[in-house]
């Protein structure tokens, strides 16, 4: 029912508000594009300089006419606002315009809706829709608010907006469910992950920063990636061997936005705990954007609200193609750790330095030096060659093994420890990076 979408564009008025307060205010070529993703073909862009929106309609009756006169001259399909509307607000435009409405978290649901592909993705959307919808139903069925007498009449004793809101409860209710059963499973793999002891890092910003671009770049993937808003709504995990760290999971997560509606945090929660349950956050950024600093902010703003800005994060420039004069590069902090990287996704440059960076952030307790192995370990000698971990093998004048091995710490005391040793009896040299 919610995922049936009309083949051709529908004939679309946007409608933007310039206000005073820059907190609410949108951004309306953001707007266009949203309108463009959905698959709308705009006919015209109003601008509406109104500061004190009204309770009825939003914007001005006078400008409420303007509209309704070019509705029907135009023979317009859809009105959508660029902003949050009332279902009160929702109504009195549509009973005037006499077509539908829509506002930015009705578009941005419509949007989510066409990207859906897995069935936890549907789900989510599913959710986040019905939620909306339950606050719309008031009036929706007027005809049928009093239950007739009669023959044929006589009803189970509530009202069909009763009736619907009963349904709505129950479908919710049927979702929630089938999502923890998804929460739990993904739980499950994290905790998998988690013996393994294989990092996980994730990749978040702003939709269209390049995810999925960086994604398929570093993972030689095939994940689909557009230049449009959300072109990636469900979530995608690579496994990914990195030079001096060994195996990480990669995962790509949905592009986040401005004023992203609350609704949707919550029935993507599942999805998003992906993110705060990662140990590093690559925040892909676009350099190319001339309002990336407010695009930071919102991003920042969401991972607050998952839950996930206490993670440690490597900001990732990218898009470099776009920008001239400004080459690959690694900017690190007062303490020398990695705190930006400056790339290119499209065409591959600077690659090679957020993989460096990212076994860096991550390999703080890697161990990298020389264990003094005799002989008799020769088992101890196998497993570190099995795992991978390996550099060069040396021998001394007694025969014991010299290995130059870079691993995980926790590898190494466990390895060590079972055999009944302690770390430290063999270690030649050793320094820690």
């Amino acid at each position: 029912m919610f995922f049936e979408r009309h083949e051709g564009g529908e004939r679309a008025v946007l409608v933007h508000l310039e206000g005073q307060d820059t907190e609410a205010r949108e951004d309306p070529q953001e707007f266009q594009e949203l309108a463009n993703s959905a698959g709308a073909d705009t006919v015209a862009f109003i601008n509406v300089p109104r500061h004190r929106p009204t309770a009825k309609f939003l914007i001005g009756s006078g400008k409420v006419e303007e509209l309704r006169d070019l509705v029907k001259a135009e023979q317009i399909d859809l009105v959508i606002f660029n902003h949050i509307l009332t279902p009160s607000q929702e109504r009195n435009l549509e009973r005037v315009f006499e077509c539908r409405v829509l506002d930015r978290t009705g578009l941005i649901l419509d949007i989510f809706a066409q990207r859906a592909r897995t069935h936890e993705g549907k789900l989510q959307v599913e959710l986040a829709q019905l939620d909306h919808l339950s606050t719309r139903l008031v009036r929706g069925w007027t005809h049928l608010e009093r239950q007739k007498g009669g023959i044929g009449l006589r009803g189970p004793g509530e009202t069909q907006l009763e009736t619907d809101r009963r349904l709505l409860r129950v479908r919710i209710g049927q979702i929630k469910q089938k999502l923890e059963r998804v929460r739990s499973q993904r739980e499950q793999a994290r905790r998998g992950r988690k013996r393994a002891d294989i990092p996980s890092v994730s990749l978040v910003g702003y939709t269209n920063a390049g995810k999925s671009t960086l994604f398929n770049a570093v993972t030689q993937s095939e994940v689909y990636a557009a230049d449009q808003l959300f072109a990636t709504l469900d979530p995608t995990l690579r496994r990914l061997e990195l030079d001096d760290l060994g195996p990480i999971v990669l995962a790509d997560t949905v592009g986040f936005i401005r004023h992203l509606p609350h609704k949707l945090v919550e029935a993507f929660r599942a999805t998003l705990e992906e993110s705060s349950n990662s140990d590093l956050l690559l925040h892909v950024i676009d350099s190319h954007e001339p309002d990336r600093q407010e695009q930071i902010e919102q991003v920042l703003a969401v991972l607050t609200e998952i839950g996930a800005d206490e993670l440690p994060i490597l900001e990732v420039y990218n898009k470099l193609d776009l920008l001239e004069g400004v080459e690959p590069q690694i900017q690190r902090d007062d303490a020398g750790r990695p705190q930006r990287v400056w790339l290119s996704a499209r065409d591959g440059r600077g690659l090679d330095l957020l993989e460096q960076a990212v076994a860096e952030l991550l390999g703080n307790d890697l161990f990298v030096g020389t264990l003094c192995l005799p002989q008799k370990l020769g088992r101890l000698r196998a497993q570190f060659f099995a795992l991978g971990v390996v550099q060069t093998e040396a021998h001394d004048e007694q025969g014991a093994s010299l290995l130059a091995v870079r691993v995980p710490r926790v590898e190494l005391n466990r390895l060590i420890s079972r055999e009944g040793w302690q770390p430290s009896e063999f270690l030649e040299q050793h320094t820690l990076q």
